[in-house]
């Protein structure tokens, strides 16, 4: 399990400790930041994962030079960048809104940070042609963005942060423009871009999904604090806390009191019903007999009463078939204080439908214990 403050060992390009920031707001002081502290490695796509308000553009804003910190550090590459101005930073940068000129054609769009740069004519063109090739881009070189489809001007925006080699390329929130089917395609074209180009990355996105798929390594963030940094199968399958495991996907909590005995683990549900489960599969010892479990639907199964393993019973409230899986709401017994879990199942189970009686089965395997405090945290961002 990561801890939730520093990523993994390993020589770091960049380097932030203990990043605080305080805005004013009429005569209030607002923490943004309290204490972050993370490592990005070397050619890293890296994301910073969280809810509105958690503080991850704001990181994303002092790591550019946009803000400035409060207290904290920022190094990259032996450099510090607390204090450094944004322009001596070697930054690509892609925003929201992607910021083209409308008025100029994609070459000189791509151009204008060379030009600026003075770098020589025969150069901008060499550099111009390279990289709308790596952005797949080279025919549309004399049309206006105007032209172009958003998935096309989200390339342009990559292409003009890449083209004059910036060591750290940050994407803030760079596809909450585009509609769903194609920021599926454009977050895999990132992907790509940012492997073929070898450029450190910090990506900010408010969407699991989106971090889940593109990402080497993600820091969920919450109320300008990290809360986890881990691959994604970490953060997703591995979660520290009951925050982490809500936010990211669809997550099941059931209390229940926790019995331990040398080699097993007994749970025992409101419903009083029971189960054990072995010791293999670790459990976390809370110290402490109250508990919430923690299952992804994924981890859930059913069958007809009396048909399959033991598990806990239930009704099935509503069943939705989402292509590449079925996903049953099932409200367990007893019905006086119900309790709704959702199950995935590849296919419709036979025999199941809405308004019968089913028995929901444990995958243990997948299970996580939870301190039963936490439950104040559902729900919350």
């Amino acid at each position: 399990m990561t801890d939730p403050g520093r990523t993994q060992p390993g020589d770091a390009a960049l380097r932030i400790r203990d990043l605080s920031k305080t805005f004013r707001s009429r005569e209030e002081r607002v923490a943004a930041l309290s204490g972050v502290s993370l490592d990005v490695h070397e050619g890293e796509l890296f994301t910073l994962l969280g809810p509105s308000g958690c503080g991850k553009t704001t990181t994303l804003r002092c790591i550019a030079g946009f803000e400035k910190p409060t207290e904290g550090s920022i190094d990259f590459k032996g450099q510090d960048f607390t204090s450094l101005p944004p322009y001596r930073r070697n930054i690509g940068m892609v925003f929201q809104s992607y910021a083209l000129f409308p008025h100029l054609s994609v070459f000189e769009n791509v151009a204008y940070g060379l030009r600026v740069r003075k770098v020589a004519a025969t150069d901008i063109r060499a550099k111009v042609r390279d990289i709308l090739s790596l952005v797949d881009l080279e025919g549309a070189a004399d049309r206006k963005p105007g032209e172009l489809s958003g998935g096309q001007q989200q390339r342009i925006a990559l292409a003009r942060a890449l083209v004059y080699e910036p060591e750290l390329l940050l994407l803030d929130e760079p596809l909450s423009n585009l509609d769903a089917k194609l920021r599926v395609y454009m977050r895999e074209e990132i992907r790509r871009i940012q492997k073929r180009a070898r450029v450190t990355t910090i990506y900010v996105t408010h969407d699991q999904e989106e971090a889940l798929s593109i990402s080497d390594r993600i820091a969920v963030m919450h109320a300008g604090r990290v809360s986890q940094v881990g691959t994604p199968d970490e953060v997703f399958d591995d979660p520290v806390s009951v925050r982490v495991a809500d936010f990211i996907g669809q997550a099941n909590f059931l209390p229940c009191r926790v019995e331990r005995s040398a080699d097993a683990v007994r749970l025992s549900f409101p419903s009083g019903e029971t189960a054990v489960v072995s010791g293999e599969h670790r459990l976390r010892d809370l110290g402490e007999p109250e508990g919430l479990l923690f299952l992804r639907p994924r981890h859930l199964s059913l069958s007809r009463p009396g048909t399959g393993p033991a598990g806990l019973k239930g009704r099935v409230q509503n069943v939705l078939y989402l292509g590449s899986q079925v996903r049953y709401y099932v409200e367990l017994f007893p019905s006086s204080s119900p309790r709704e879990v959702l199950v995935d199942e590849e296919r419709r189970v036979g025999g199941v439908e809405a308004g019968g009686e089913v028995t929901v089965v444990p995958r243990w395997e997948g299970a996580r214990l939870f301190p039963i405090a936490e439950r104040a945290d559902l729900g919350n961002g």
